[in-house]
């Protein structure tokens, strides 16, 4: 929907919807594309999901550390509905990083994030599309302890995922996203256990 679209649905002048619509980006609950168009943004996605700001501020510290340790960008992705929402998002400090904004939204059959939520779920409750090969790749995360993806969601984009369970929250997971592999895949993923694990204590799980 554009900026027009808007205040005409509202019966508003433009310069009314614009003030509108800055105030709801500058609290990260929508964000407008490059194309001109208004789209929802990490904010409202995670407080419909009622996503306590105390998760976010949880995570946070531990991402960056690893994305740090690891030369990666470091994410916490939030399953809606068949979606997978990134709502926090972390690059390396001294590293060549990876952009990859709060707010990115992807199916969760295709990418690391979205393949280590479907650890965690049974298949009764997959996306009806998911294809049939998904199902021995992801009994093959389940017995390694996490998902791995390359040129699947982003073009070149390798990831490394682990699943985040919390009590009360929406089923999540922690990843880490980079061009290339810093480390071996069983390295990433053991440090980014570590993150689930420091998470967790942090939001008392």
């Amino acid at each position: 929907m554009t900026i027009d679209e808007l205040a005409a649905e509202l019966g508003v002048h433009r310069s009314v919807a614009y003030r509108l619509l800055r105030t709801l980006e500058d609290h990260g609950l929508i964000a407008r594309r490059g194309d001109g168009l208004v789209a929802l943004a990490a904010g409202l996605a995670a407080l419909a999901s009622g996503v306590s700001r105390d998760l976010q501020q949880a995570a946070l510290p531990e991402l960056a550390e690893a994305a740090d340790d690891l030369g990666m960008t470091c994410l916490l992705v939030l399953l809606e509905t068949d979606y997978g929402i990134t709502v926090v998002s972390t690059p390396p400090r001294r590293a060549v990083a990876v952009s990859y904004q709060p707010g990115h939204r992807h199916p969760i059959t295709r990418g690391g994030p979205g393949k280590a939520m479907l650890m965690e779920l049974p298949e009764a409750v997959w996306p009806a599309d998911a294809p049939d090969e998904l199902r021995a790749e992801i009994a093959e995360s389940r017995e390694r302890g996490y998902a791995t993806s390359h040129d699947e969601v982003v073009p070149s984009l390798w990831s490394v995922a682990v699943p985040l369970v919390l009590p009360g929250q929406p089923l999540a997971s922690v990843a880490a996203i980079h061009v290339s592999l810093t480390r071996s895949p069983d390295e990433i993923a053991a440090r980014l256990h570590g993150v689930a694990a420091g998470i967790s204590r942090a939001f008392g799980a």
